[in-house]
């Protein structure tokens, strides 16, 4: 009698897991499944466009790699401040390439870091990107702490 119900657990446990799988490919607009795509598309314009489905493992990673991400800005933000001068104005600025060689025993994404850091409004430095000795004048600007 408790095989049998042992049995009828892992019955009943692998129908909801295939349910769930075939409630997924059908609003899947890529889905080779008859009926499938028959979600309405999403708008631009609402909240829910081009991110990931709360609670799904993409959705983990994307908040993991931008906690990692934080952190390798502030770890950026520490170098510009302790290796970097302070101005007349109040802020620290350092040249790219005193950065870039300080950097390079620390990490091999540095110019990435700085291209989000910008995008923050964290930092500031002329130009789209930077280049190894092309750029090694251009200062760069640390305007606030995250």
């Amino acid at each position: 009698m408790e095989e049998e119900q042992a049995v009828s657990g892992k019955i009943a446990m692998w129908q909801k897991h295939e349910q769930k799988h075939k409630d997924k490919q059908l609003i899947n607009p890529f889905s080779e499944w008859e009926g499938a795509s028959t979600r309405a598309k999403l708008s631009k314009d609402d909240e829910n466009y081009a991110k990931p489905v709360e609670g799904s493992m993409t959705a983990q990673r994307g908040k993991a790699a931008g906690e990692r991400i934080s952190n390798e800005i502030q770890e950026l933000i520490e170098i510009i401040k302790v290796m970097g001068k302070k101005g007349d104005d109040g802020l620290y600025r350092i040249n790219f390439g005193l950065l870039f060689n300080i950097y390079l025993k620390i990490s091999n994404k540095m110019v990435g870091i700085m291209m989000r850091a910008r995008k923050q409004g964290l930092i500031d430095f002329e130009g789209e990107m930077l280049w190894q000795r092309r750029d090694d004048h251009v200062m760069i600007t640390l305007l606030k702490e995250s």
